[in-house]
């Protein structure tokens, strides 16, 4: 063709031209690694990058090549050294894993393998159905029911609340579209519930409104009577009752609903049962908590996160749906490109009908190999121990005058607040907020905060398994200290 070479003089491609240099290096990367996860507790959990730093990943698009060493030199000093920080045992902010180093070993050999999980006849895709059928075992579901690992609890929530959708719509929405459904569909879900379920309705083209959010009760969890009251006026207004989300674990104080009263309403009102599990449906495991969320088996569709107490590498997330033609049906395309071949590759199965990604990443594999090294029970004591841990924070908490709980301690999440004589909310607030972020700034530890009926307070959620009681210790007596130092300063002389 005019203008286009009909030969290449030189042919290249992305692998490495001394393979001998790229195996020194990744030994030394390897070697790396171990020490990094090794002496974690040497470091700060967080640290503030400094401007030098900032100004490196301002650096323009590279046209042309730097060696792999120098690369790698980059990553080690402004990467490396700047991180989240969730894999340090004093990291309890925003609620995820510590991941694993057999993990992250898995991740590798699955970007080294590199295969497309969206469907085919591999290893790969078994794997992938293989811990997928351990997750439905692991939270009690049959093994008829149909699931698929996606990218954490927003994509599993929408996975399983799009398929109640569609069940419940009453019409073929994925043909006339949501428009065409008769009665307006409602939701229900406690005022607890996380933010990614407002995103899902959304996106479900139901809009923020579709989710009615009902009150909880002292103990934060959902008020079953207020949630048949709701449906009721909902059926009288004209709206379609469809679906009732439980939440097992709640991201502001880990209170996990009455799954087993929920599993009975939904049968009564004729709806949809959803869990979000993201935070808590894994205590299935747990041997010695897994009653706090009896009644989860029950469920039409739950949502996971191997990423938090199965501590896999993000991401990692899993949904599960009990009526596998009704999860298929959902998704399900085959164009003539992606037809079924009698044998070979393309007789596999289409991991891609069951979730909205054509092209998916090789997720399993750092699941699999951690659960096959530790297996399932170390992964339920590590969680009755978190619990435990939590508990034991909340003891500390309540035995110290300085110090108010501002919520029950349901699991691993304890809402508490350092006091402060006749200030009001506002101010509470801004003391807690100082408190909070030089614990950050001090390298001593990562908290969030967050509002529980309309109240301030500082969150500590513990799903690491480097955590040591003596951390916790360590936390309040630092917070105690901060409290003073903070205290005299605003204190007029």
């Amino acid at each position: 063709m005019d203008g286009l070479p009909e030969t290449i003089a030189t042919e290249e491609t992305l692998d490495p031209r001394d393979w001998a240099d790229m195996q020194a290096l990744s030994r030394r990367i390897v070697d790396d690694a171990i020490g990094y996860l090794k002496d974690v507790r040497d470091r700060p959990p967080w640290r503030e990058m400094p401007a030098e730093v900032r100004a490196f990943f301002s650096a323009p698009l590279p046209r042309g090549p730097a060696p792999l060493a120098d690369v790698y030199g980059d990553v080690a000093r402004n990467v490396m050294a700047y991180p989240m920080g969730n894999i340090h045992p004093r990291f309890w902010s925003w609620y995820m894993g510590s991941s694993n180093f057999t993990g992250a070993l898995g991740d590798f050999l699955a970007a080294i393998q590199g295969s497309n999980l969206g469907g085919g006849n591999h290893a790969a895709g078994l794997m992938d159905s293989q811990v997928v059928d351990w997750c439905k075992e692991m939270v009690g579901f049959p093994a008829s029911a149909s699931g698929t690992l996606v990218s954490g609890g927003s994509m599993a929530n929408i996975i399983g609340l799009t398929v109640a959708r569609n069940v419940k719509a009453g019409v073929d929405v994925r043909e006339r579209g949501v428009g065409a459904i008769p009665r307006p569909l409602r939701f229900y879900a406690s005022d607890q519930v996380h933010s990614c379920h407002r995103k899902a309705m959304e996106a479900l083209g139901l809009g923020n409104r579709a989710l009615r959010r009902i009150p909880t009760d002292a103990g934060l969890r959902i008020d079953i009577d207020a949630l048949k009251t709701a449906i009721a006026e909902d059926r009288e207004a004209g709206f379609k009752p469809a679906c009732v989300i439980g939440t097992a674990g709640t991201v502001n104080t880990g209170a996990v609903d009455d799954l087993q009263a929920l599993a009975r309403a939904a049968a009564e009102e004729d709806l949809w049962f959803h869990v979000d599990g993201c935070i808590g449906a894994l205590i299935a495991i747990a041997p010695e908590s897994r009653s706090l969320v009896a009644g989860i088996e029950q469920a039409d569709s739950i949502a996971l996160d191997p990423h938090k107490w199965l501590h896999a590498p993000f991401e990692a997330g899993c949904a599960l749906v009990r009526d596998a033609s009704a999860h298929r049906n959902t998704f399900a395309v085959t164009p003539e490109y992606l037809e079924s071949a009698p044998r070979g590759l393309a007789s596999g199965e289409w991991l891609f009908d069951y979730g909205l990604q054509t092209s998916r990443g090789f997720r399993a594999l750092k699941i699999w190999m951690a659960l096959k090294e530790h297996g399932v029970e170390k992964f339920g004591r590590l969680i009755d121990q978190n619990i435990a841990q939590a508990r034991y924070l909340t003891r500390l908490v309540e035995a110290e005058p300085a110090l108010e709980l501002m919520a029950p301690t349901t699991i691993n999440i304890a809402s508490f607040r350092h006091r402060l004589a006749g200030a009001s909310e506002e101010r509470l607030k801004a003391f807690n907020t100082e408190i909070m972020l030089r614990l950050q700034e001090e390298g001593i530890a990562v908290l969030s905060d967050t509002t529980v009926r309309g109240r301030h307070c500082l969150r500590v959620a513990i799903t690491n398994h480097r955590t040591r009681r003596d951390d916790l210790d360590l936390l309040v007596a630092e917070m105690l200290r901060l409290g003073r130092e903070i205290g005299a300063a605003a204190t007029p002389t």
